[in-house]
């Protein structure tokens, strides 16, 4: 009983499950068993994944002071760390560009790095070096507020598998020869681009995330695209752009992703896709998107309407659709092109599969009216269908209310809820 209880377990079992319980410890705490025992002093120093927050050093008021003791800190840590390093991941606010984070990536580069977030506080943009480029294993890489330069004898990351640039100052032919130079690349987010004209070449991509000012978006080789989520911000200059585009953005765009499973398109984005010459019948059918959401569409823009509509006719599966309005009043309600609805929507088109709509700030105006009642009794399964008015229009939801009554609905089951905030 005696030995039982004299005996070290933890200690004796094997470096891949200790590593496996350090990992999940904050990186303070790792390094802190080097005080249990002898055995303990440096099993912390082999662990692959080294993970750095807020909270990896001691705080206080003065942020100078705190800055300088994570350097330390990191610093210490990469000098007494033995093997490879797989994930190296910083996400401090108060940490600013300094050169000692170029001595990190230049080690890091040396020791098999796969995995690299970098995310540093306000302030002077960090230039990364270029030592980043001979990480070959890379898989994983997010870089925050950084100047991204590759040079002229990059020839790409070829087993990285996602890649998140978030406010990183970069070339357009650079971005565009990056994302082309990694031919596994399955995740691509990119947000707070200004004015970038972007051709996408992945034939790997599953999953696009984009925030930003954008002039065109082309995604030319994404056969494998399955999830989609797209914000445009709008400025008078790519306003004006927009105008003056004759090519059809809607098949440049979504014309090539024959397996796309869920599409979220926020401020601008159906604008966006109503630009250029209207492609008729689309070319494409998207028989696995299960779930739409389009947030900011203007029911006063006929080419709008068009584009949602063709989004919905187009997708035979559909399960989930949420639509959020942004319509001028005084202009919606003025539509004298009601007969649209008939020409576009054939009585024999049926939403087999739609089972959940939510519809929020809506105004009541006519061609959202004519929507909801379209989506009705196309649906013969739905279940629920939610309605949130705009707030600025209470004086006219007891005659939405009206009109909803009277709308047929090819689902028996089917529930409007309709909600008054």
């Amino acid at each position: 009983m005696g030995d039982a209880l004299g005996s070290d377990l933890i200690s004796d079992l094997p470096q891949s499950i200790v590593e496996s319980i350090l990992v999940r410890l904050p990186i303070r705490d790792a390094v802190k068993t080097s005080i249990l025992s002898s055995k303990w002093r440096y099993k912390w120093a082999s662990i692959t994944q080294l993970v750095f927050d807020e909270k990896c050093v001691d705080s206080c008021s003065d942020r100078d002071v705190v800055e300088k003791s994570v350097v330390k800190f990191i610093t210490r840590l990469l000098f007494l760390h033995q093997g490879p390093i797989h994930k190296f991941q910083i996400t401090i606010s108060y940490l600013q560009s300094c050169p000692e984070i170029d001595q990190w990536i230049l080690f890091l580069s040396r020791n098999d790095i796969k995995e690299l977030v970098l995310e540093l506080g306000e302030g002077e943009f960090f230039r990364i070096p270029s030592c980043l480029f001979n990480c070959k294993k890379l898989s994983r890489l997010e870089l925050f507020r950084c100047e991204l330069d590759p040079p002229l004898s990059f020839k790409g990351f070829l087993c990285l598998r996602s890649l998140n640039l978030h406010q990183v100052l970069i070339s357009p032919d650079a971005i565009e020869g990056l994302i082309s130079n990694c031919p596994l690349l399955e995740s691509l987010s990119l947000s707070y681009f200004d004015s970038l004209a972007l051709s996408i070449r992945a034939p790997n991509l599953k999953y696009l995330y984009l925030e930003g000012e954008f002039r065109d978006i082309c995604l030319d080789d994404t056969p494998l695209l399955v999830e989609i989520s797209v914000a445009m911000y709008m400025t008078d200059d790519i306003a004006e752009h927009f105008e003056q585009s004759a090519s059809c953005n809607f098949l440049k765009f979504l014309g090539g992703v024959p397996n796309l499973e869920r599409l979220v398109g926020h401020i601008y984005f159906t604008k966006y896709l109503s630009i250029g010459n209207d492609p008729g019948c689309l070319p494409i059918i998207y028989k696995n998107l299960e779930i739409i959401e389009l947030n900011q569409v203007s029911f006063e823009d006929m080419k709008e309407i068009l584009v949602v509509l063709r989004l919905i006719t187009s997708s035979p599966n559909l399960k989930e659709l949420q639509i959020s309005g942004s319509s001028n009043i005084p202009s919606a309600t003025d539509a004298p092109d009601l007969d649209f609805w008939e020409k576009e929507c054939s009585s024999k088109c049926r939403l087999s599969h739609l089972r959940v709509v939510q519809l929020t700030d809506m105004c009541g105006v006519p061609h959202e009216m004519e929507l909801i009642k379209f989506l009705l009794a196309s649906s013969p399964v739905l279940e629920t269908m939610s309605i949130i008015p705009c707030v600025y229009v209470v004086e006219s939801q007891l005659k939405m209310l009206t009109e909803l009554v009277k709308f047929r609905r090819a689902s028996a089951k089917a529930e409007i809820v309709f909600v008054r905030e």
